[in-house]
């Protein structure tokens, strides 16, 4: 037989960072394991990297979707320094990593060594004004409730006001919390999203005995911080976007830009048939659909109608940013964090903003500040203008903007946040085996294991691992 016979192919439907990601570790592999494979990635729109997007204008940066990832979890800080990028990574402004909550219209810093619901220190807890002295006191009770003892799953608010009463929740731990998942947390599955203060439960019978144990053992991630622990967080110099396009690069022999899959069959002889809206027909081994679940739903559905109910259950949000550029003088706030966040009883439009220029160097010229604002499920008809306009109300006497912004970009994310909500688990594990009764197949994404860069990376290279087990 020859070689051109022996040679496997596979296609990755979807441009974001989990299909580049699926598609590079497919080439990488198979070439280390001495398998003649050719990859195709198949993208709708003109561009790849999906959500991550980096803008840069008059001097400024600005970053259209996310602005950084967590290094905690490997995937993406171990593909960079595959790349030869890490040498490009930047943190955040060591000098002021702390955040704020706003509490009836007025910024206040989250306490030194709290994290997301519960605190780590009682000193700085017991000074601040975000809490009332009853709602304190039943945060400091966590210390005696006993540990649920049921292993079913339960959403997060549940949680939070279960160990630290409502005030917890609705005071810090709700606008951290839908900060990160754009989500309610009355449906947020704490299984799929927080397991480690499930762990913390279990394992020390109080999060805020876990959270003093952790402090005690890695003071030197913790000590001098509020909210999320801001050392771990990193991105690059130039952007999020050299992550995209040194991927692209690298695999820019594979991509089909405007290649958009009208449908998929499986056939006994060819493997994976793959029709594109052009006329276009794609024969392969191998198919990964690294897709929303929803969009990997409605192209499985001729394929396995079981597996495609168990994808479209999985809902998604819209979201949108907003990047403000100012010049530093028209904002009196000294804007001496990283950003704020918005309980939902204060109100407003947006969920929280961050101080780009302040979180990262080189994000503004001199003299000048970048503003993101995020705001959580716009409507659908909302315009930019619209968008625009709420948001600089909101802001406005919270951050003391006495002038107009010199340019404002606003990007809307339509349906690109997917919602882990209670048995999120126990979808993806039944998602999980229909995929795997479908000869050469795998779905990847933000769908199932997590939303962050890191998680998606780690979805596409699993996929693509399992893809070539399989062969």
């Amino acid at each position: 037989m020859s070689e051109k016979a022996e040679r496997k192919r596979a296609i990755v439907i979807g441009g974001g960072i989990t299909g580049l990601a699926a598609c590079y570790r497919l080439q990488r592999e198979a070439a280390a394991r001495d398998i003649p494979l050719d990859v195709t990635l198949l993208e709708a729109t003109t561009r790849v990297g999906g959500v991550i997007r980096t803008e840069h204008r008059d001097g400024f940066l600005l970053e259209h979707g996310p602005d950084a990832f967590l290094s905690t979890k490997p995937a993406a800080k171990t593909l960079c320094e595959e790349l030869g990028i890490a040498d490009q990574f930047i943190g955040t402004n060591p000098k002021l990593r702390q955040s704020f909550v706003l509490r009836n219209g007025e910024l206040h810093p989250v306490p030194e060594s709290f994290y997301l619901m519960a605190p780590g220190a009682f000193k700085p807890f017991l000074k601040s004004p975000l809490f009332s002295w009853h709602g304190k006191l039943r945060m400091a009770m966590e210390l005696f409730i006993p540990r649920r003892g049921r292993d079913t799953d339960e959403a997060v608010a549940h949680f939070v006001r279960r160990r630290l009463g409502t005030e917890a929740f609705t005071r810090i731990a709700q606008p951290m919390i839908g900060g990160i998942y754009t989500s309610d947390a009355e449906n947020l599955s704490l299984k799929a999203t927080f397991p480690r203060f499930l762990e913390m439960e279990n394992t020390h019978g109080s999060i805020i005995k876990a959270l003093r144990a952790q402090r005690k053992q890695a003071a030197e991630t913790s000590q001098g911080t509020s909210g999320p622990r801001y050392s771990l967080f990193l991105s690059f110099k130039s952007g999020m976007q050299t992550l995209v396009d040194t991927l692209t690069e690298v695999v820019s022999d594979c991509i089909r830009l405007d290649a958009s899959v009208e449908g998929i069959e499986h056939t006994h002889d060819t493997g994976w048939r793959v029709s594109l809206a052009n006329g276009e027909v794609f024969n392969s081994e191998l198919l990964c659909l690294a897709l929303p679940a929803r969009q990997a739903g409605a192209l499985v559905e001729n394929v396995s109608v079981p597996l495609a109910t168990q994808v479209k259950a999985i809902p998604y949000a819209s979201s949108a940013t907003v990047n403000l550029a100012f010049r530093r003088a028209d904002v009196t706030h000294p804007l001496d964090g990283m950003g704020f966040v918005v309980p939902a009883p204060e109100n407003l439009s947006i969920i929280g903003c961050s101080f780009s220029s302040v979180k990262f160097e080189g994000r503004a010229p001199t003299e000048h500040v970048l503003l993101r604002a995020f705001i959580g499920e716009p409507k659908s008809k909302q315009s930019e203008s619209e968008l625009l306009e709420l948001c600089q109300a909101d802001l406005t006497p919270i951050l003391g903007i006495k002038g107009p912004p010199q340019f404002t970009v606003v990007s809307k994310h339509p349906q690109a946040m997917a919602q882990y909500q209670v048995g999120h688990q126990d979808v993806v594990s039944t998602v999980e085996r229909l995929a795997n009764e479908l000869p050469g197949f795998a779905v990847a994404g933000n769908g199932y294991y997590g939303v962050g860069i890191p998680d998606c990376i780690r979805s596409g290279e699993a996929a693509a691992l399992a893809l070539l087990d399989r062969l």
